[in-house]
């Protein structure tokens, strides 16, 4: 008897330490506005070889950056940044959208003679020879700026980290609105695969 009321009792106590999921939190969309934001990511200065390293400058277009407030308002950073690459010699790659050219990226930012350009959607590497212009240049790290964030930031920065290249992310030049920016950024330093490889910085923290 004594064993059998301990086992009852064993069952109670566990019965009362349990409780069935919340009938409000059937998926992350029942619990969206109890979501908690996570800690501001942390902000790390870089010193990059410009041998190894290559700009990225992708969708700077009037198309698109030049009707985006948030857009227009990095292009300052944005053309001290490349200048200062340059400068240092370091190699870089444009990526356009369909049915633009050079002469369509934003004035300030526009191609120099000779800098190689892709054609692509979101993901740069998609069909176009940018893996292969890195791998000839020998490019071992990319700094990855332009609009939108959640577009061709994401997505061409997220597989050059799964590439295997390191990667690095100036805050102040992807632009987006609000949310797909703090969601990337939150994004390449949590996400599986990203953290280990991304450096999360802004453009006057790059060094050369």
């Amino acid at each position: 008897m004594r064993r059998a009321w301990f086992g009852i009792a064993a069952i109670a106590i566990g019965f009362i330490g349990w409780a069935p999921p919340s009938a409000g939190a059937a998926s992350v969309l029942d619990e969206w506005g109890r979501v908690k934001v996570p800690p501001v990511p942390e902000l790390r200065p870089v010193t990059l070889d410009p041998k190894t390293t290559a700009l990225l400058m992708l969708d700077f277009m009037n198309q698109n950056c030049g009707k985006r407030d948030r857009c227009l308002a990095q292009v300052p950073a944005m053309k001290t940044l490349l200048e200062t690459a340059r400068a240092a010699k370091v190699p870089v790659v444009y990526s356009f959208i369909a049915n633009t050219t050079a002469a369509d990226v934003i004035t300030d930012l526009r191609p120099a003679r000779g800098e190689p350009s892709v054609i692509s959607g979101p993901n740069k590497f998609i069909r176009t020879d940018l893996e292969k212009i890195l791998k000839d240049k020998k490019i071992t790290t990319v700094i990855a700026v332009g609009t939108a964030a959640n577009g061709a930031v994401l997505q061409t920065a997220s597989y050059a980290a799964l590439l295997g290249l390191n990667v690095v992310i100036p805050v102040d030049g992807i632009s987006g609105d609000a949310y797909a920016e703090q969601y990337v950024a939150w994004h390449f330093t949590s996400a599986p695969g990203m953290a280990a490889r991304v450096t999360l910085t802004k453009s006057d923290m790059i060094k050369f």
